[in-house]
């Protein structure tokens, strides 16, 4: 698997739903920085449709096989490094939501889980959402065979959708703070609060998403945070300019008064924070993870398979968390 045939795919996979001919392959190929002619472009999809990674549609052309979509997720990880970060700056610029008219898009991550633990579930997740350890009080339900984004819900299963605290960055964006992602770690709490990072991995050398790796790897203690006051939560350590200093605290205090509460806190400029240091002339930020109340799912036993930053999706058509407690449990 070369650059262009995998670039070749993820233009397919990204119209999973129709057939696109070679024309239309060759201009969105510019997009991952490979230029073919339509007849080279039709060259590199015999070699894909020998593999059984493409299938043809006669004169209409072409689209990815299931073989080509899980050939597409096990790509190089070489071709993967940077993805993390590259999908943050990405979902950072479309975010669309003001927190003047509570209107627009967030970034959400989706987790699924069996339906049989979904009343379950929601009891288990009910004190977090009280807690300062939750992007927001807002969720979303989805139910077997409902359809989110390019995926459908399987058979047997629900999704739960939950605020990604990459959108803290897209609103800040659209503010004219600029924010930089550089870690993402489990956060030690203790009773005087959060103290310390006690593991990190870089967005920008890595393939996968760092929380996702956390809650697989059982080093969360959302549960003992919330009970003892004491425990291990998910966060992510970020960087602003200086000169937006005073801009951050105010929008981090607007967007708690609405009800983004994700911000745990902003350290002074050019100092260490939570024992991290900052680049030059830029102050720290952490933002707790949008998984936590995933976390405590996974440390009491129930499965969840989570996909961060899976999608944009309206805020309108999220509930308060109370909201859907009342309909699942009821």
């Amino acid at each position: 698997m070369n650059k262009t045939l995998l670039a070749i795919l993820k233009v397919l996979n990204g119209h999973q739903d129709t057939i696109i001919g070679s024309r239309e392959i060759s201009r969105e190929l510019k997009m991952y920085g490979v230029k073919l002619s339509e007849r080279t472009v039709r060259y590199h999809l015999k070699i894909l449709d020998e593999r059984g990674l493409t299938e043809v549609f006669g004169k209409e052309g072409r689209k990815i096989t299931e073989k080509g979509k899980a050939e597409l997720a096990n790509a190089l990880v070489s071709q993967k490094v940077g993805f993390v970060i590259s999908r943050i700056d990405t979902l950072s610029y479309l975010t669309s939501f003001d927190p003047e008219t509570m209107e627009g898009e967030v970034i959400l991550n989706i987790s699924y889980l069996s339906r049989h633990d979904l009343r379950k579930a929601f009891r288990l997740m009910k004190p977090v959402f009280s807690s300062p350890y939750v992007m927001s009080d807002r969720v979303a339900v989805f139910h077997a065979g409902e359809k989110i984004g390019d995926q459908v819900v399987p058979e047997g299963e629900v999704a739960i959708g939950t605020v990604c605290s990459v959108t803290i960055n897209g609103v800040f964006l659209k503010a004219g703070i600029p924010v930089h992602s550089r870690f993402g770690g489990v956060l030690e709490v203790g009773k005087k609060g959060a103290s310390r990072f006690v593991a990190l991995i870089s967005y920008e050398g890595s393939s996968l998403d760092p929380l996702e790796v956390f809650i697989k790897g059982k080093m969360t203690d959302v549960k003992g945070t919330i009970k003892k006051g004491s425990g291990r939560v998910l966060a992510s350590f970020r960087e602003i300019p200086v000169v937006c200093y005073e801009s951050t605290l105010r929008m981090a205090e607007r967007l708690s008064e609405k009800g983004i509460s994700g911000i745990l806190t902003v350290g002074e400029p050019n100092s260490p924070l939570m024992e991290m240091p900052v680049g030059m002339d830029r102050a720290g930020m952490v933002v707790v993870g949008g998984l936590n109340p995933i976390a405590l799912l996974e440390e009491s036993g129930i499965e969840a398979d989570s996909k961060a930053m899976s999608m944009l999706y309206p805020y309108s058509g999220l509930k308060s968390f109370e909201e859907v407690y009342r309909e699942i449990t009821s």
